[in-house]
């Protein structure tokens, strides 16, 4: 029987949403109370605090400029970060190329270096857990291939033509495909680690956890208040 992960880490990045972290986060953070030993790693490209803010906002987004901002203090690294067993992918507009000529492309600068982690991290992790359009950062590295994963709703037209490979699925709350689990937008990610919760250390523990944080979980993963349609 697998044990339960212990190491768990965040990747951020200038310009992520910071719920996409802070909800999972928290549910993990109350886990901890209920189960020893958890750790969590805070991962960056450089130890330097990491804002809310991307390094330049994408123009022509649908969303205008946030007008305040937050910072996260990483604890480690991309290098220097150890070997976990579960690692969360968040989403948010600092994903998305800044030029004028690349509206809803990629942006390389902020996305490789993550690449290239997830890719060093994935064969010795027991979990993938991506919110938002983190699965449009993850599908870059191929892992999502022939899975079914979903994304932010808001970012549909774009995220799914990063990696065509995937089977998105434009009506889910949250989507499991082996050991990678995909949430939808923003405050799904909450969602999703509940049921991730659940999965692991079962429905008391997780029920606790909600009760406690005064949480009204979503525990239907196919029934989605923002799917979208889709034509074929």
């Amino acid at each position: 029987m697998e044990a339960h992960p212990k190491k768990y880490g965040v990747v951020l990045y200038d310009g992520f949403q910071l719920i996409d972290v802070c909800g999972p986060v928290d549910v993990l953070n109350v886990l901890s109370t209920h189960t020893d030993g958890i750790s969590l790693s805070i991962i960056s490209e450089t130890m330097n605090p990491v804002s809310t803010f991307p390094r330049k906002w994408p123009g022509d987004m649908g969303m205008p400029p946030f007008t305040t901002s937050q910072t996260l203090q990483p604890t480690h690294t991309f290098e220097t970060a150890p070997q976990l067993d579960v690692l969360i992918v968040p989403g948010g507009m600092g994903c998305f190329d800044p030029e004028p000529a690349n509206v809803g492309k990629p942006d390389p600068k902020v996305i490789d270096p993550i690449v290239t982690f997830i890719l060093a991290q994935y064969p010795k992790l027991q979990y993938l857990i991506t919110v938002c359009t983190g699965a449009g950062i993850t599908s870059r590295t191929g892992l999502l291939d022939g899975k079914k994963a979903t994304t932010f709703k808001g970012a549909w037209k774009v995220i799914p033509l990063w990696r065509p490979q995937v089977e998105w699925i434009p009506k889910a709350r949250w989507v499991v495909d082996g050991n990678i689990w995909t949430s939808s937008g923003v405050c799904s990610g909450t969602d999703l680690m509940f049921a991730f919760v659940k999965h692991l250390h079962g429905e008391k523990i997780a029920n606790d956890i909600a009760v406690w944080m005064e949480y009204t979980r979503h525990e239907d993963s196919a029934l989605d208040p923002f799917g979208i349609e889709v034509s074929s």
